[in-house]
């Protein structure tokens, strides 16, 4: 009977939260706050063994892996960050629910030994929710540091549970895991938990309710059950209606109702929280010894970064100095490998017409796919590989919260939410990323603020144009040679005038479509700490730079294919690309533009990154998108159809401000589930854009 309840308990969880699993595994989740190195201990414990998807009906994405100890397989199921089990955000719902309804064999909840009693509450919390729960005091090479000392023996003791001391990065401390998770599963390990007790009124409804369950549901603990129907938590109602039965519920509700008058809610919770934050407190002072000054040097630092006079200058000279190492960088290898994948073109082609070929095949096939495929890697991956390994190396210092604390005022202002900026951030190296990370947003309602303002931020797609034209225009020759100073200082410019976009576009939405009150939320400023090497490399390359790489090219090849076709197609003596850009052409004047650049901005949607391309081939009368010798030759090529530094500022702010690409419209639509708010997404920004190149144009006529 009890194998087949087992049997039945997995396949429930096979379907509710997509995760295969045999009778031979054991299930083991892994849960902690943000910054307190869960995610390392996850890596190391299953190393290449692991896999990301998603969660049934949640765009949050898990990752999940496998490790053997002592002859026996385990699934590790990393949860995403949270601070407490009351979640807020779609995120901490997932984590939540995986906790109380997923039926792991243990949990283990991942600490930060430098600032243990800030964690203390999410394991409180579990250990009433779990009865096998470990305790990892993560990040000790850190403490040690700090001179921070904390007494294991004392923790496990005062706790009642198993509790590990670690550095996961170094492997300290991961064995010891294995054995206290083997010990925990195979129950070994003889639990006497801590209970945390709150007032006297608190209690008695508490015994009320538990009495009144009497062992009717037993899929969560009695006593944590209890303690959601009094505090009346609505997220975990709407939770307890996808996993427990009619009846569950019905008894539920029924208990609720009888003592749900004259409960003031609010006040049980704060009181609950109280209670935990005062047990945490008690339990350091017990357990850990701090020595003087622990984090002097990070509070002498974080004076400087993050105070009102220093802190956004500071943030802005940063941001100037990637972009300049960016650009400065990119251009030798940039015009390397364009050089390399150009030339390869050559021997396609050689070997095409050795074939016989017809043209057309020779034109689609290579002149059409192979030579947007070759743009767009020599444009965009020199440049990502240098923007976002100093991306990642700012992350991992730490700085990118600081960047959120410095700009939460602004946002505040905004009527925004203070998370806002680090979606922002994200958007830098795509567009579509930044509308992924707006999940750690609580609020549907800022979610949606920020998901429609995040195009503001130039996208790594954007960076190749704005970096050329502005190159083109505005930089000044010395010794020969192109100065990166000025075009990185506009770059930077063009920057902060989307940052300012995002901020002004925030208030007016909050104000109109999406009126609210802005919500109010904890931010953590982590220690500082050496980036890890291995993590950049990983983190800047694998998995930013290679997906961005990989989008722009699944989308711009049959982008291609497409202008190839309307290049080659003549109709009254000229192909398709000169007669749409000469019904384009009264428009695209009133914005200071010409037919030919508006058009190529509606064809790059797929990627942005071909827009160049698309407008040389319109000047050039090529079948094909070409590429330009150096960038003498491309003002050359520019000025002579009639480019001016209206021109070339207009194309600079339609190309920070205009619609999103097709990629990040398409992550909106999967986000909100709404056609309605993909549409906003693409009309707001492109309204803004247009009204700011007319009104551009027409004052630089006005002084001209």
């Amino acid at each position: 009977m009890g194998l087949m309840q087992d049997s039945i308990k997995r396949d429930s969880l096979s379907n509710l939260f997509n995760i295969e699993i045999e009778k031979k595994h054991h299930l083991i989740a892994l849960a902690g706050n943000p910054n307190t190195g869960k995610s390392t201990v996850f890596n190391y414990l299953t190393g290449m063994n692991q896999h990301t998807g998603n969660w049934p009906g949640k765009t949050v994405v898990n990752a999940r892996g496998k490790f053997k100890h002592k002859q026996e397989e385990y699934i590790l199921v990393d949860l995403p960050g949270t601070y407490s089990l009351f979640a807020t955000s779609e995120e901490e719902v997932v984590a939540r629910d995986f906790i109380c309804f997923g039926n792991p064999d243990a949990v283990i909840v991942v600490t930060d030994a430098t600032c243990i009693e800030r964690n203390l509450n999410l394991l409180f919390q579990v250990m009433e929710v779990h009865d096998n729960v470990i305790l990892v005091i993560n990040l000790m090479d850190e403490a040690k540091k700090k001179n921070i000392y904390i007494n294991k023996l004392r923790i496990e003791l005062e706790l009642g549970i198993p509790v590990v001391l670690a550095s996961a990065k170094t492997g300290i401390g991961m064995n010891e895991l294995k054995d206290a998770v083997s010990l925990v599963v195979n129950k070994k390990y003889q639990y006497n938990k801590m209970k945390i007790l709150y007032n006297q009124g608190i209690e008695e409804k508490i015994e009320y309710v538990i009495k009144e369950l009497d062992g009717k549901i037993e899929k969560l603990q009695p006593r944590r059950l209890a303690l959601r129907i009094i505090d009346g938590d609505k997220r975990f109602f709407e939770s307890m209606k996808r996993y427990l039965t009619f009846d569950e519920i019905a008894i539920i509700e029924k208990i609720k109702n009888k003592i749900d008058s004259g409960l003031n809610k609010e006040n049980i919770r704060e009181s609950v929280n109280e209670t935990c934050f005062q047990a945490a407190e008690i339990l350091k002072n017990k357990c850990v010894q701090e020595g003087k000054n622990k984090f002097a040097r990070d509070r002498r630092i974080d004076d400087i970064i993050t105070s009102k006079i220093m802190g956004i200058p500071i943030m802005l000279l940063l941001l100037l100095g990637v972009i300049f190492l960016t650009v400065k960088g990119a251009n030798y290898p940039s015009a390397l490998l364009g050089k390399l994948l150009f030339g390869f073109q050559d021997i396609l082609t050689t070997l095409f017409e050795a074939l016989n070929a017809p043209d057309w095949l020779h034109g689609v096939l290579i002149l059409g796919l192979y030579r947007t495929l070759a743009w767009v890697v020599s444009v965009m991956l020199p440049p990502m590989a240098i923007f976002f390994p100093l991306f990642t190396i700012l992350e991992d210092l730490g700085y990118l919260p600081r960047v959120a604390y410095n700009l939460d005022h602004l946002f505040k202002k905004s009527c925004a939410h203070g998370k806002q900026c680090l979606t922002m951030c994200m958007g830098f190296g795509c567009n579509a990323a930044g509308v992924i990370g707006t999940r750690i947003i609580d609020s549907p309602r800022e979610k949606l603020i920020a998901i429609i303002t995040n195009n503001f931020v130039p996208c790594n797609g954007r960076f190749p144009t704005m970096i050329a034209i502005s190159t083109v225009f505005f930089a000044f020759i010395s010794k020969g040679k192109y100065n990166s100073f000025i075009p990185a200082l506009i770059v930077t410019g063009l920057i902060i005038l989307g940052i300012m976009m995002t901020l002004i576009v925030s208030y007016l939405l909050s104000k109109t479509i999406l009126k609210g009150i802005p919500s109010t939320f904890t931010l953590e400023l982590p220690p500082y700490r050496k980036p890890k090497i291995g993590r950049v490399i990983y983190t800047s390359i694998v998995n930013r730079t290679m997906f961005v790489l990989w989008r722009a090219i699944t989308v711009a090849i049959p982008a291609g294919v497409f202008i190839w076709v309307l290049g080659n197609v003549y109709v009254n003596g000229q192909n398709i690309l000169n007669h749409l850009a000469k019904f384009l052409d009264p428009f695209a004047i009133l914005l200071g533009l010409d037919g030919i650049i508006f058009l190529a901005f509606i064809l790059a949607l797929p990627a942005n990154e071909i827009l160049i391309p698309i407008i040389l081939m319109a000047y050039l009368s090529k079948g094909s998108m070409v590429d330009f010798d150096s960038i003498d030759s491309l003002r050359e090529i520019l000025i002579n159809n009639g480019w001016t530094y209206l021109t070339a500022i207009n194309v600079l702010l339609f190309s920070l401000l205009h619609w999103p690409c097709s990629t990040t419209l398409l992550t909106i639509k999967k986000e909100t589930g709404s056609w309605k708010w993909t549409f906003a997404g693409f009309i707001i920004p492109t309204i803004i854009a247009i009204f700011t190149c007319i009104c551009t144009t027409f004052i630089y006529r006005l002084i001209f």
